[in-house]
């Protein structure tokens, strides 16, 4: 169902984002012990800020996971109006 409002209900994917975070922060926690273990201290810096920006971010997704539909509706759950700023009851 199309409303033609979508850019201001658009609703983000969090649970393929949370995936890739894992993902993501499990192969920079990998590179960061390797690179340390070799000697390659500027990758493994590089790692780790990597491995803290990954954690900053899996921690907002799990955030915006456990609000709860209104984060992150479900199929059945239909688009919803943006709320304008001017007091209109919704449609």
């Amino acid at each position: 169902m199309r409303t033609g409002s979508e850019p201001a209900t658009a609703r983000s994917p969090l649970r393929l984002r949370f995936w890739l975070s894992v993902w993501g922060l499990l192969w920079a926690v990998a590179g960061t012990a390797l690179f340390t273990l070799t000697g390659r201290a500027g990758w493994a810096i590089a790692c780790a800020v990597l491995v803290v920006i990954i954690s900053a971010d899996l921690m907002m997704v799990v955030h915006r996971l456990h609000q709860g539909p209104h984060y992150q509706p479900g199929p059945d759950i239909p688009p919803y109006e943006p709320d304008r700023g001017d007091n209109r009851p919704p449609r």
